[in-house]
């Protein structure tokens, strides 16, 4: 992964909130890949266990998913989430507050 797919991932990191959604969400397990973000979720009202968000055009797909034996179940798929939109669909899929 070069540079600017990590700085891309990074600024997705930082539109979620950062440190400060990490510590507050409980989010865990971050990896960054190319123009995405994954991360493993605490228990939530969904009970999605992972949230992967990938950077398409100008707009972000946010997909929440569990394992349940080999197979990844979709609980949420989300297109066309904008920048400012992405902590307010964080929360209004899990339930879990993105900052105080």
């Amino acid at each position: 992964m070069n540079n600017k797919e990590m700085k891309t991932a990074q600024v997705i990191l930082d539109q979620l909130g950062g440190d400060k959604f990490v510590a507050i969400t409980g989010v865990y397990d971050i990896a960054f890949a190319t123009k995405s973000l994954h991360m493993r979720l605490p228990e939530n009202k969904s009970k999605a266990r992972a949230l992967s968000v990938f950077l398409v055009g100008d707009d972000y797909i946010m997909k929440f998913w569990k394992t349940v034996n080999t197979d990844i179940v979709y609980i949420a798929d989300i297109d066309g989430v904008h920048r400012d939109q992405l902590q307010a669909v964080f929360t209004d899929v899990t339930g879990l507050d993105t900052h105080l």
